[in-house]
């Protein structure tokens, strides 16, 4: 295998935790190589700030090792790894070869372009071969949900992905399973989401309606893509789902609440035990957890590293037998992350060998 290396643009939530985890799994420098951060803007005091934010996090805790500030080299050093600190106002300036960086992947984590034309000026760059969006990705670009579609797409010829949105990759793996075992006639999907940094701390103008409100005093209603995201990575559930939103006051781990008709008569251990060879067996063993736990509650999902937490506990099976409704935690922080990465190896043909 040919080490990949890795450039991140922008670095906030996803940028810092995706940081972490590469680094994380770094090991001798054989897979996924960190070997740039992309900012709009560089001094020395952004560098220092840059680093506080990555050392510790309100959610996720101190970082597991050492970080350094260089400043006359303009770097991180992150467990003595040197991860360029770059400047940039345009996606196409960059010449990443100049800092001997060469057929890196782009992950982009400001989901400021989502089309294929302008994600794609990043491919104009000297020594970006690879553009992956963490966000979903709007017309024809891939859209992928890693253990369901990812091996469907042509990583040969294909330059511009998207690794769609938490929730899609949270409900995703579990509609696969029921689609598959029992058939959906319709349904839908309420989820019951963290607030985010594009809502306002402190009612304030916001061109969305009621995300300007208070995020920590309020529950607000908005829409989601997540609906027709799926159609795109399950395209046999199109037209069966609708979709919605509410933003919750706490900063991380959301709830994904889905209501489905099905085909079949099942009994809520059917449904279960459906779900609990899905997450033990199989090709969803990573993006599937099951939990027996009745206690369970939404801070002990932080950190959990698959993109679905199947709460078999909250199952309710209607009467008639035909009607489910399915409760599913995801940390739409870290679980998604890992998501990302997980796609990202896959795109740089750097995964080994796993036996389970």
């Amino acid at each position: 295998m040919t080490p990949k290396d890795v450039v991140l643009f922008g670095f906030g939530r996803i940028g810092r935790l995706a940081a972490r985890e590469i680094i994380a799994q770094a090991g001798k420098g054989e897979q996924l190589r960190l070997r740039a951060i992309v900012t709009r803007n560089y001094s020395d005091a952004d560098l220092t700030k840059r680093a506080d934010l990555l050392r510790t996090d309100s959610v996720h805790g101190p970082f597991p090792g050492t970080i350094v500030e260089d400043f006359e080299g303009k770097a991180l050093i992150i467990n003595g790894h040197t991860v360029k600190m770059i400047a940039a106002d345009s996606f196409d300036t960059v010449d990443y070869e100049s800092y001997g960086i060469k057929n890196a992947l782009l992950i982009d984590n400001t989901g400021v372009v989502r089309d294929r034309a302008g994600l794609s000026k990043h491919l104009l760059s000297k020594g970006i071969s690879k553009v992956l969006l963490t966000a979903p990705g709007k017309g024809d670009i891939p859209n992928v949900v890693h253990g369901i579609n990812h091996e469907k797409f042509d990583i040969k010829n294909e330059n511009v992905f998207s690794a769609a949105s938490c929730t899609t990759n949270a409900i995703v793996p579990v509609l696969k399973v029921v689609e598959e075992k029992l058939g959906i006639t319709s349904g839908h999907i309420e989820t019951v989401h963290s607030y985010t940094n594009d809502q306002n701390l402190l009612d304030n103008y916001h061109k969305k309606y009621r995300r300007g409100r208070s995020a920590p005093l309020n529950m607000v209603i908005t829409e989601t893509g997540a609906g027709s995201a799926v159609t795109k990575v399950l395209p046999q559930l199109k037209g069966k789902l609708t979709a919605n939103s509410v933003r919750v006051p706490t900063p991380n781990v959301s709830l994904a609440i889905m209501h489905m008709y099905i085909n079949k008569e099942v009994t809520k251990e059917q449904v279960n035990d459906i779900l609990k060879d899905a997450a033990l067996k199989g090709d969803l063993v990573e993006q599937i957890q099951y939990s027996y736990s009745n206690e369970l509650v939404s801070s002990d999902v932080t950190g959990n590293p698959c993109a679905s937490v199947f709460d078999s506990q909250a199952t309710i099976v209607s009467e008639d037998k035909k009607s489910i409704v399915l409760y599913v935690w995801y940390d739409n922080e870290y679980g998604y992350t890992r998501q990302v990465i997980r796609f990202a190896k896959h795109l740089s043909e750097v995964i080994r060998l796993r036996y389970y």
